[in-house]
């Protein structure tokens, strides 16, 4: 049954770190849970409080990736339309168009580009467009990357508490 918590706990775990880049699936939440499975087995010790800890800073970051990027869009000038069109590319990064799913280029180019056009398609002028879409892209970028250093810690402290 261990073997079976901890395989389970290790796809979640890479799951949740997958989900902090994609947009359909709960990165740091799924992670968490990871980390949860993980501590029900003899091998990996997690007192209660690390278990509270962790999960409020799941959701504390849950809540801040909705909040920074449109903070980070409005402070550059943007809109809804920046936010949405990042999401949307985001999406379309995800189907591989050109760069591949796997490409960290359409990761990164994807979100930009959609911001950029819902910007221009509201704003209908280049120059706040583009800054507006660097917002929402800045916005996004740092959401990513803090649910993606969250993963990766939950994920460090399971490999060093089985080790």
């Amino acid at each position: 049954m261990n073997t079976i918590l901890i395989i389970l706990a290790f796809i979640c775990l890479a799951v949740g770190l997958a989900g902090s880049i994609l947009p359909a699936l709960p990165g740091p939440p799924l992670a968490w849970v990871g980390l949860l499975l993980a501590s029900f087995t003899p091998h990996v010790h997690c007192n209660t409080w690390m278990l509270v800890g962790t999960a409020l800073v799941a959701v504390a970051i849950g809540i801040v990736d909705y909040v920074v990027p449109s903070l980070s869009t409005k402070h550059y000038g943007g809109s809804k339309y920046g936010i949405w069109g990042c999401n949307i590319g985001l999406v379309v990064s995800i189907f591989g168009l050109p760069f591949g799913p796997q490409g960290l280029l359409g990761v990164v180019l994807w979100p930009f580009i959609g911001a950029l056009v819902g910007e221009y398609l509201n704003q209908h002028e280049l120059r706040p467009a583009l800054r507006a879409a660097w917002g929402a892209f800045i916005g996004f970028v740092s959401g990513t990357l803090i649910k993606v250093a969250y993963c990766v810690a939950l994920l460090i402290v399971v490999i060093i508490k089985l080790v």
